[in-house]
């Protein structure tokens, strides 16, 4: 699918932006290993993380297709700043999807201008893939409700303003799941050490403690119960963003190895000169624009308002995930023992790949996802 002549010129200052000021500090993000404060700015200041935001709420009014353009630009330059955008989207899709008009007018732009940066409370130490399983539970009481829990891996835990939290506030595995907005100066919530992560380097992950945290009524998503569904309908988002992640990823190893290998001699030619490396880069070229056009689609069904949407989100986001682990491991094998070393950027790119097949649903999740929608037809 072809983007309008508006949404190139989108792309392009997209790109523009990311290779003028994401770029140059893409290294440093990384070897500081704290969240980039300076980029989150940035992308605040620049409205990234609102484009898909209506207007009335602080954002650009855009489609989710802008997102997926910046987030793979973002991500060519520095996948841990597209972190950023994607950790955002999160706690925004859940109020876009689930939240009233107050909850929307009061905290839609927060997160929309980067005021504060957001966080998503899913995962518990029994409950990664299997969402259903979630432990954590919002006692109702005169007040509100009371929330007891810990959450692991959560993106942004202890920097975020505000936190979007998945509690049980019934016995049933789905409906009995419900969605909470906890922000940050809540008292009885808290943070463990921070976890060191392979890649992402300056991504912020940890544990979320919630320790009889009070909620008012008004801070429920939706209605009880409501939690999963909404959650589902948010992945099918954030899924094809990570799927745009990927792209990006792969997009800036593979155009890091096309410079790297013109300039590189051996035997008196050009490594770019060698057939067998020719053939290696022509699939990973190919691979890389199924999974662009993979995501594409899924956007633009999205976009639509398509309602078979989740197969395609999978698909996008397993297809690219996959692609940009390859992509990034060939670029580290063209390198040869450059790009095993730290001198290069591409055993960075291919750290922060690994992790495109694991958040927002294992590849191996998708793959189940879209077998079933396949056999349910």
């Amino acid at each position: 699918m072809l983007l309008s002549e508006e949404q190139e010129l989108f792309r392009e200052s997209f790109r523009r932006f990311a290779v003028e000021w994401i770029a140059p500090k893409a290294k440093a993000v990384e070897e500081a290993a704290e969240f980039p404060w300076d980029h989150f700015h940035l992308l605040g200041n620049e409205g990234l993380f609102g484009l898909h935001v209506p207007v009335k709420y602080g954002g650009k009014g855009l489609k989710l297709m802008e997102s997926v353009m910046a987030v793979e630009e973002i991500a060519a330059a520095c996948a841990s700043t597209s972190v950023l955008l994607c950790t955002q989207a999160l706690p925004t899709f859940s109020l876009l999807l689930g939240g009233n008009e107050e909850q929307k007018s009061q905290f839609l732009p927060l997160l929309a201008h980067g005021k504060v940066p957001g966080a998503f409370c899913i995962t518990e130490a029994g409950a990664g893939s299997d969402v259903a399983n979630v432990q954590t539970i919002a006692e109702k009481n005169k007040d509100g409700y009371v929330l007891k829990g810990r959450k692991k891996f959560i993106v942004n835990a202890g920097v975020a303003g505000l936190y979007v939290v998945l509690a049980r506030t019934s016995e049933h595995r789905t409906k009995g799941l419900s969605l909470f907005i906890v922000e940050q100066d809540t008292p009885g919530l808290s943070f463990g050490p921070r976890d060191e992560m392979m890649g992402m380097r300056g991504s912020v992950t940890g544990e979320v403690i919630l320790d009889n945290v009070q909620v008012t009524e008004g801070h429920l998503l939706g209605n009880e119960g409501d939690g999963f569904p909404i959650i589902m309908n948010v992945f099918n988002r954030t899924r094809t963003l990570v799927g745009a992640q990927a792209v990006g990823i792969a997009r800036g190893a593979l155009e890091y190895a096309l410079r790297y290998l013109k300039e590189r001699k051996q035997f008196g030619k050009s490594l770019s000169d060698f057939q067998m490396i020719q053939g290696m880069l022509a699939d990973l070229a190919m691979q890389l624009e199924a999974s662009r056009l993979l995501v594409y689609q899924a956007s633009h069904k999205i976009d639509c308002g398509d309602s078979n949407v989740e197969i395609y989100a999978s698909m996008a986001k397993c297809y690219a995930s996959d692609t940009a682990m390859k992509v990034t491991t060939e670029a580290v094998q063209l390198l040869g023992g450059y790009g095993y070393s730290k001198q290069h950027p591409v055993e960075r790119m291919m750290r922060d790949a690994k992790v495109t097949q694991i958040y927002d649903g294992t590849n191996q999740i998708q793959r189940l996802i879209i077998a079933r929608k396949l056999l349910s037809t």
